[in-house]
């Protein structure tokens, strides 16, 4: 079994996620005494790629031309891009992946990723779907963290042509970087809960800070604002594809959220204090049963 802090560790894309996985695998594991692995680095931005050599992060990096040197020296890559990217970039280094490579990608979306797999991936090369419950309102390298993770939750989807000593790589690998909680589900019922508690928040953020009636309203703000539209500064390429490659599961979300809007309404509309109140106790127990599972 190959151990964490002598393996060679791959990033296809080292933005905030890709950089921040880098950073902490290289402050947690191979800063260690002993540790003989390595990191590379694939970006199509240079200035990345020098700022990740020049800040002790990668060994060695790459351009998009010299994607496939990288992956045939990799014993775990980590495939930091957007969904549809992701495919597009498992089917054209297909054959470049060194034999028995751990794979994973970080896409927000898994139904195209895991519905492609069985067409793309070769035997030799394991592919654990995975999706580290972590972000940032802010872009880049340059805002990527080793502490990202820390206290963050992972998801992963293991399906049946998984090792298991990969699966506990992974795992091992996970808890070191910081994520105290691992949850494994299938695709489609990730797809479902994220489409509420990610994709869902990241709309309501939205439309809260659409309908502001002017940009200087945060002079009235006092924090709840605040917490709930930082979000609102949003990566609109990305999430424009990750709203659409989960529309289904996400107006569904939108329509349940809509109903409850209306129950509010209605009750202020009529000033029913009591039925009010106990909508919001209501609220307010289910949210207090949510928070002892965190």
């Amino acid at each position: 079994m190959r151990s964490l802090s002598n393996a060679v560790y791959g990033f296809a894309g080292l933005g905030l996620m890709g950089g921040s996985f880098a950073k902490a695998i290289r402050a947690k594991l191979l800063d260690e005494p002993g540790a003989s692995g390595k990191i590379f680095a694939l970006d199509t931005n240079k200035a990345t790629l020098g700022a990740a050599v020049e800040r002790g992060i990668a060994d060695q990096t790459f351009e998009p031309d010299c994607a496939a040197l990288m992956l045939k020296q990799c014993d775990v890559v980590f495939i930091c891009l957007y969904p549809s990217t992701t495919i597009d970039f498992l089917k054209t280094y297909r054959d470049d992946f060194k034999s028995g490579a751990l794979v994973s990608d970080i896409s927000g979306v898994k139904m195209g990723v895991m519905g492609a797999l069985l067409d793309i991936l070769r035997e030799d090369v394991d592919f654990i779907c995975g999706h580290p419950m972590a972000g940032s309102e802010k872009e880049g390298f340059y805002h990527s963290s080793e502490y990202l993770f820390e206290g963050r939750n992972y998801i992963l989807m293991p399906h049946k042509a998984n090792k298991p000593e990969n699966l506990d790589f992974f795992k091992s690998l996970a808890g070191a970087l910081g994520f105290s909680r691992i949850t494994e589900t299938d695709y489609l019922s990730h797809d479902h809960k994220i489409a509420f508690t990610s994709q869902l928040c990241h709309v309501i953020a939205s439309a809260l800070v659409e309908s502001a009636e002017d940009t200087k309203i945060t002079a009235f703000g006092g924090g709840s604002f605040e917490d709930l539209t930082r979000i609102a500064m949003i990566n609109a390429p990305l999430w424009t594809e990750l709203f659409l490659a989960n529309r289904g599961e996400l107006l569904s979300h939108i329509e349940t959220f809509k109903l409850s809007l209306e129950k509010i309404s209605a009750l202020i509309a009529v000033s029913d204090s009591n039925g009010l109140c106990e909508f919001l106790e209501a609220v307010r127990l289910k949210r207090t049963a949510m928070s002892m599972l965190c």
